[in-house]
């Protein structure tokens, strides 16, 4: 996408290829970071119009709107992807207010850089649930690894996000056997070369008791956790599930388990890398604890069958609508309660984004907005006005003049129509200007004045 208010930026297409009447209110969040040209957390209409874009040096993840301190904000995981361990990283997390502002950057308690990128969940007590990934020396001889082996520890943390103390800390080692997993362990010949990531931790979600739901994607199983003593309450999937696993419900290779209001999980179920399904589910299911049962209450397929060899979430909406982000594969589907496609958008060819949400948003930008002026003489002339992150602004009012501070209308006011708006007005002032007008007619913002030929990013 090329803008010529905002050349500095480079914001991913998001292709719509399906958009039904029955699509759930608010925008698209996505954060694309692999084959895009800027990599970032993306705001996007159903019209796969940009809202709002922020390049990031390295690639974001788990890019959404939470809650801190009663108001609603952005977050993300920033940073580059970690190495040796495949599909981790090391970096910290993001918090923004509605001014796309800084508040808060959270690091894990063990150091500057060192929170994983697979989750980033505010709690309503000012705090933080992190992933952690850190790499111990371990006996690997009784899974047919080296006696002087490394293996992954797949951590837990609760971080006070004002103070950064840390309140809590699990590791799944010690609680979670390394003979749980399917993943091959390295072998002897490879010694301590290669870590064994043998859990490869995901998500994390708050209980309403406070216990904590994991999924760890390499033991393909759900594990409740309890808060107080760390212990592991129950286990779902894997090799040692505590509930019979019903028709459709096994699942391998997964991401983000989470709790909904009515008792039931929801967790994507990749089926891959390596496959052992046919194509990725995003799934419903639901326990009952007294028969220690899991039966499957709903699987949504992606329209063409797609199968993700990683990432991918799943997210119910307040109307019941059920958004699906396919992780490594780069699309986004909705479902209606009824299980058809409301909503389906692609990234570009060879992108992804780790997950992707739908969430209601009102951004007020603390910058001006961005105008640009064609070079073009004579009366006529194109205005190119932009605001990154506005969701209030409905119409432009280009401005002229001779100088900054001397500005009058030219022309009425017309339509936004995306992220950038071209106008076409004709006049002979020497310096132009917008400003952007909410619906009832007052003015949210204005440019900076700049002659033809000029720009002013904000």
């Amino acid at each position: 996408m090329t803008l010529h208010s905002r050349p500095d930026l480079k914001p991913p297409i998001v292709s719509v290829v399906t958009r039904a009447p029955q699509v759930a209110p608010g925008f698209l969040f996505v954060a694309p970071k692999k084959g895009a040209i800027q990599k970032g957390p993306e705001i996007v209409r159903d019209d796969g119009e940009p809202v709002w874009f922020r390049p990031v040096p390295a690639q974001a993840t788990d890019f959404r709107v939470q809650r801190y301190r009663g108001k609603p904000v952005l977050t993300w995981w920033q940073g580059p992807v970690a190495a040796p361990v495949r599909g981790s990283g090391v970096g910290h997390g993001v918090i923004v207010d509605d001014s796309y502002r800084p508040i808060a950057r959270v690091d894990s308690g063990f150091g500057r850089n060192t929170a994983d990128l697979h989750e980033f969940l505010l709690t309503p007590r000012g705090t933080a649930l992190l992933t952690v990934y850190r790499i111990v020396q371990r006996d690997l001889s009784s899974v047919g690894g080296s006696k002087h082996g490394r293996v992954v520890d797949g951590i837990v943390q609760e971080v006070d996000v004002a103070t950064g103390r840390v309140l809590f800390t699990w590791h799944s080692l010690g609680h979670v056997a390394p003979a749980e997993s399917y993943a091959k362990a390295p072998g002897s010949d490879d010694g301590a070369a290669t870590p064994y990531d043998y859990f490869h931790l995901n998500s994390i979600e708050e209980e309403p008791n406070g216990d904590l739901l994991l999924s760890a994607r390499n033991t393909h199983a759900v594990y409740e956790i309890d808060r107080h003593t760390g212990a592991v309450l129950w286990r779902l999937g894997g090799k040692r599930s505590s509930f019979r696993m019903g028709r459709g419900t096994s699942f391998a290779w997964q991401h983000d388990a989470r709790r909904r209001a009515d008792g039931t999980i929801t967790l994507f179920d990749d089926g891959a890398a390596p496959a052992v399904e046919k194509h990725s589910r995003a799934l419903r299911i639901r326990l009952d604890a007294s028969a220690n049962a899991a039966t499957l209450v709903r699987a949504y397929v992606s329209p063409g069958g797609v199968l993700a060899g990683s990432q991918g979430n799943t997210q119910v909406l307040p109307d019941g609508n059920v958004l699906v982000g396919w992780g490594a594969v780069p699309e986004v589907t909705e479902f209606g309660d009824d299980g058809r496609v409301t909503f389906d958008a692609t990234l570009p060819a060879g992108d992804d984004s780790y997950r992707a949400y739908r969430f209601r948003w009102t951004g007020r930008p603390a910058g001006r907005p961005a105008i640009a002026v064609d070079a073009a003489g004579g009366a006529a002339a194109t205005v190119y006005a932009s605001w990154n992150g506005d969701t209030r602004a409905a119409r432009w009012q280009v401005l002229g003049g001779l100088s900054g501070e001397h500005l009058v209308p030219v022309g009425a006011p017309t339509a936004r129509t995306g992220f950038e708006t071209g106008l076409h007005v004709r006049t002979t002032a020497p310096l132009l200007a917008v400003e952007a007008l909410a619906p009832d007619g007052r003015v949210l913002g204005r440019s900076a004045a700049v002659p033809r030929g000029g720009v002013a990013v904000g």
